[in-house]
């Protein structure tokens, strides 16, 4: 009981340091988490498919990641100077967010309970411009990182950079510039049909979604990598990080290729 009375105090204070926007996005983070398991409970009971695949596995899939997209940016805001997370600019970066993917999500699901695709559905004008608008969309949900990237920048200032910020803004920035890449290119290749890997769906070959994974969560995995770094780096934790940032592009890479062939 004291531990978990011990980590209620502590979640309670962390809960009561951040700003109005940094507490919506939680929030929204959480909407979606409970939007997950509620849309897993209707799949049991909707067996229809969609190339093979489960027709509620994509709107699922999205709002895992919307959760994760959300609760992540809130953090690397935290780990940004003080007036990064209570600044109106983050108000702006927050609503760029939930609009965004918010859109995405509901255009998905909706195009999931009327038995329909939604990515790369282009049977009818109104669908070929709402597959256009999730594009813009997706641009402009990943572009809400450089600009917080550009927040922490900017409000560094002249300070020196230690292992920890260097991987928040390395994560920021490349979550944009690859995800955009990424996007682009799965805009123009659609995945193989049926079932692949376990939970994700994904075939190891002419299939682009695994370095799109790869881009969009960059934002999580070189922050932990910088995090790990300093804990057990040392003197070695800036180029540890380098060396971690320059496998993760050539996985990227990789992947992208094989995606491509």
């Amino acid at each position: 009981m004291p531990m978990t009375s011990d980590f209620l105090t502590r979640t309670t204070l962390a809960w009561a340091t951040l700003s109005p926007a940094q507490k919506i996005l939680c929030a929204y983070g959480l909407l979606m988490a409970l939007a997950l398991p509620a849309t897993w409970l209707v799949s049991w009971g909707d067996l229809r498919q969609l190339r093979e695949v489960g027709i509620w596995a994509k709107p699922m899939k999205f709002m895992a990641a919307t959760a994760a997209f959300a609760w992540t940016t809130v953090w690397l805001s935290t780990l940004a100077p003080p007036q990064v997370g209570s600044s109106n600019r983050l108000v702006w970066i927050v609503g760029l967010i939930i609009t965004t993917s918010f859109f995405e999500v509901a255009y998905i699901s909706w195009q999931a309970a009327m038995g329909s695709a939604s990515h790369y559905n282009i049977s009818d004008p109104l669908h070929a411009a709402l597959f256009g608008l999730m594009g813009v969309a997706a641009v402009c949900l990943v572009a809400s990182q450089a600009w917080l990237a550009w927040e922490i920048v900017q409000a560094r200032g002249d300070t020196p950079w230690d292992v920890r910020s260097l991987a928040v803004v390395l994560g920021l920035v490349l979550t944009f510039v690859l995800s955009t890449v990424s996007g682009f290119l799965l805009g123009g290749h659609q995945a193989p049909a049926g079932v692949g890997w376990p939970v994700v769906g994904w075939h190891g070959w002419r299939d682009l979604r695994p370095s799109h994974f790869l881009a969009v969560h960059a934002q999580q995995f070189i922050p932990l990598a910088g995090l790990l770094a300093e804990r057990l780096g040392g003197g070695l934790a800036m180029p540890g990080l380098g060396g971690f940032v320059a496998l993760y592009l050539s996985a990227w890479a990789g992947l992208s290729w094989m995606g491509m062939a």
